[in-house]
């Protein structure tokens, strides 16, 4: 299963509802919405795409294709700019 984790290797900021990243080598700042927030927060601990949409139907009115076309595009996002980290959690063997 692959899980995904918010790198360490960033400043992060809330304000209100709304976040803030910084990427500490290159300067650049990357805004955040109130559910693109709710998302990184959840990436606070290793997280499959299942439990982050299963989380995001249960606190948002959305269609469950919406939440995983949406949740998709923003982890492509951060895995690009290098804001998540993937993690592979390996399968039990016996």
């Amino acid at each position: 299963m692959v899980l995904y984790k918010a790198s360490t290797q960033h400043l992060y900021s809330e304000i209100d509802s709304e976040a803030v990243i910084l990427d500490i080598d290159s300067g650049t700042y990357y805004g955040l919405n109130e559910i693109s927030n709710r998302i990184w927060q959840l990436l606070q601990i290793p997280s499959s795409e299942h439990q982050l949409v299963t989380t995001l139907l249960e606190e948002y009115e959305v269609t469950k294709e919406k939440a995983t076309e949406d949740l998709q595009h923003f982890l492509q996002n951060m895995s690009n700019a290098g804001l998540i980290e993937v993690v592979n959690e390996k399968a039990p063997i016996g």
